[in-house]
Parts: C-alpha cells; sequence; structure tokens
C-alpha cells in the first residue's frame, strides 16, 4: 500500500463540506472581510452552531456569553475561526465510519487531548494562532480513520501496540506507512495549508533535527497524550524522552500542569469534535 496513492482516493470519499471549501478560498482572497467570513459560516447552520458552541466552550473560557457569529469572529479572529471551522469539516467527513472497527471514542479521545496539549503549550510559548496546533494535534491521526474504513482487518491489526512496539512502529511494519503519514497526505489533497500538514508529516521522526516549534510541540504533545490516554499499555510518561520537553525549554511539572489542565477540559472539548457526540449536543 502507499500512503499517497490511498490519500488521493480518500480525498474524493471523506468530502469536507462546502462552507469549509469557500471558506478557504474566502480566507486565500486578500480582498475579503470579516463579514465576507461571517457570512459563509452563517449560511451553514451546522458550522454556525459549531462555531457558537466552541467559541463558548472550555477551550476558550470566554467570560461572557458569545451569541453571534460576527461576535465570535472579532474574539476569536478570523484565521482561528477558520483553523476550528476545518477542524469541525474534517471530523464531520468522518461521521459514518464503523464503531466496530476501532474504539472511536478513545480514538477522538487521544486526537482531543492531543490537540488540547498542542494548543495549551503553544500558549505557553506566545506562539501565535493556537487554534492552528490544535487542529494539528486533532487531525494527526484521521488516516487511522481511512485504513479502518478502506481495510478494516488490517486497522484491527495495528491495534496490538504494546509497551515494546509503538503504534508507529506496528502501523510501519504492517502497512508500510504510519497513520500520521497517511494523515498528513490526505490533509494535503484537501488543499489545506502547509502550517498544518507539515507538523503532523514528521510528528514521530523525533531525531530528524527540526527544530521548528509547531513541530516540536507536536511531537511532545502525541507521547503525552498517548501514555495519557493509554494507561492499560503505558505508565506515565513511558515514551517521553527528554529531550522533548528540553527543547522547548519546558520542565516535568510544566508537563504535569499541562495534563492535569487539559483532563479537565477533555471531556467537555471531545463533545464538541467526535462525530459520535454531534447527534447529541
Amino acid at each position: 500500500m502507499n500512503a499517497q496513492d490511498i490519500a488521493e482516493k480518500a480525498s474524493g470519499v471523506f468530502v469536507l463540506p462546502d462552507a469549509v471549501t469557500r471558506l478557504k478560498e474566502c480566507m486565500d482572497d486578500n480582498a475579503a472581510s470579516i463579514d465576507d467570513i461571517a457570512e459563509i459560516i452563517a449560511f451553514d447552520p451546522g458550522l454556525t452552531s459549531q462555531m457558537l458552541k466552541v467559541a463558548n466552550s472550555a477551550l476558550y473560557r470566554f467570560p461572557n456569553k458569545i451569541e453571534t457569529i460576527s461576535r465570535a469572529l472579532q474574539v476569536i479572529g478570523t484565521r482561528s475561526a477558520y483553523d476550528l471551522a476545518l477542524a469541525y469539516g474534517i471530523t464531520h467527513a468522518f461521521s459514518d465510519i464503523n464503531a466496530k472497527v476501532i474504539d472511536l471514542d478513545k480514538f477522538w479521545e487521544q486526537s482531543v487531548s492531543c490537540g488540547l496539549l498542542a494548543k495549551y503549550f503553544a500558549e505557553n510559548k506566545r506562539i501565535r494562532e493556537p487554534e492552528k496546533l490544535f487542529v494539528c494535534g486533532l487531525l494527526h491521526n484521521i488516516g487511522e480513520l481511512v485504513i479502518a474504513s478502506e481495510v478494516p482487518q488490517e486497522a484491527k491489526r495495528c491495534l496490538a501496540f504494546n509497551a515494546r512496539v509503538s503504534p508507529a512502529e506496528l502501523q510501519k511494519a504492517i502497512l508500510g506507512f504510519t497513520y500520521a503519514e497517511l494523515s498528513s497526505a490526505l490533509v494535503q489533497c484537501w488543499g489545506i495549508p502547509e502550517s498544518i500538514y507539515r507538523p503532523v508529516s514528521l510528528i514521530h521522526d523525533v531525531d530528524s533535527g527540526v527544530d521548528d516549534s509547531d513541530t516540536l510541540i507536536l511531537q511532545l504533545s502525541y507521547v503525552l497524550a498517548l501514555d495519557n490516554v493509554n494507561p492499560e499499555v503505558y505508565p506515565s510518561y513511558h515514551n517521553l524522552s527528554p529531550e522533548l520537553h528540553d527543547r522547548l525549554a519546558l520542565k516535568r511539572e510544566d508537563l504535569e500542569d499541562a495534563l492535569d489542565i487539559t483532563n479537565l477540559q477533555c471531556i467537555s472539548v471531545m463533545s464538541l469534535f467526535n462525530p459520535n457526540s454531534f447527534i447529541l449536543y
């Protein structure tokens, strides 16, 4: 199997909502105004509802209730709003995945946990538009959903990781590529910016010498989320190597704070991005 070929096929099967595609075109148009963006969102009731839920969620913790899209765009920012709309659109595209193949609740728990941790560290490092890192974390493993849909038996085999064999190592052995590589290729096929797909493509390449903050944050967030969501397989910090946080000038206490805060956020934020929850909330 080839990740690029699978991604190209999947990009025609898992289609982004029209509103998200139009938002990207609008964001690429330097002449577009905040009113143009608000109008696109307002024409999609599902996206409108999602944006208001997110703006009023634990992801932001604004003191006053935000009741209109125009107000949400003012306080969140248009680029961050696009990133969150993108996250909604992609998770919505995978709403029909068979829950019997993989544990979808655990899948989304790890994805959301990784996203929240990445956003937390981005804010800690004062990186602009930390929502971009949230989206990277949220989408880093959507390749698993593609494999669960296209070759479910292989997806089941990839669940057998353990303390000696990491998920990425097992995926590479069975598929010839990792879920992250497939995720990155699919996101690229959708025409989504390099600032999203590049850190995802490098999430497991901790020895590659890459030193940009986005990638380093995503690599750290991934291993913390992996251990955090799979305590039956990994003790705390099992997959953490010191250089992952040393390169970001973070101490172990900083990681503990990040996990404490994001664990409190995780359940409520999961209800926003887990497609299984869209009907309930």
